[in-house]
């Protein structure tokens, strides 16, 4: 693939996931855009608020949720508050999550500087000494404040985003923007 991306926005357009899809009347016909490699990486580094689009796991409709991602240690993550941010509720299943548990493939959309949609998959992280890592850097703050540490480590959905193979470029740029991000700090430091 040269330096521009197509987006993959159709349900029908071959992203895995779509394939066992009920119908769904507001998903849209196959809509063609291009962005740049270095647009993409670039929104994706900096917004952090995206759109995911996953299936339902009771319905197999299209879901959307606006989430936050997090690029730690060369990966991209998506970390949820384990609580819904309610106070006095130390666990709360999230339906995004549970959602991905059910059906991995996700379409990741991109709205604000690049506008496209990457279509990923993702991986729950269950291990503790890197949910540990993960939940100790300090874009994950908002999650652990919101709960103890420990409830935090204990609960908060966390998955990895994969992305599909047209897309290997990306994670290898996101790993290479976390390696000048450390490289900075060994400098600075």
């Amino acid at each position: 693939m040269n330096d521009t991306a197509r987006t993959a926005t159709s349900p029908e357009g071959g992203h895995g996931c779509w394939a066992s899809a009920r119908r769904n009347p507001r998903r849209s016909s196959s809509v063609e855009g291009m962005s740049t490699h270095a647009e993409i990486v670039t929104s994706l580094l900096s917004e952090r608020t995206v759109v995911i689009v996953t299936l339902g796991r009771r319905s197999g409709m299209a879901r959307t949720t606006e989430i936050w991602t997090t690029a730690l240690f060369g990966d991209l993550y998506i970390c949820g508050s384990p609580n819904a941010t309610k106070p006095g509720v130390l666990h709360q299943p999230r339906d995004w999550f549970a959602n991905l548990l059910a059906q991995p493939e996700f379409l990741l959309r991109l709205t604000r500087g690049a506008e496209v949609e990457l279509p990923a998959r993702a991986e729950r992280v269950l291990d503790v000494a890197g949910r540990s890592r993960i939940l100790s850097a300090p874009s994950t703050a908002f999650y652990r404040n919101a709960v103890s540490f420990e409830v935090a480590l204990a609960h908060s959905p966390i998955v990895k985003v994969h992305f599909e193979a047209e897309l290997q470029w990306l994670s290898v740029a996101i790993a290479d923007a976390w390696e000048q991000v450390v490289a900075g700090e060994a400098t600075a430091g």
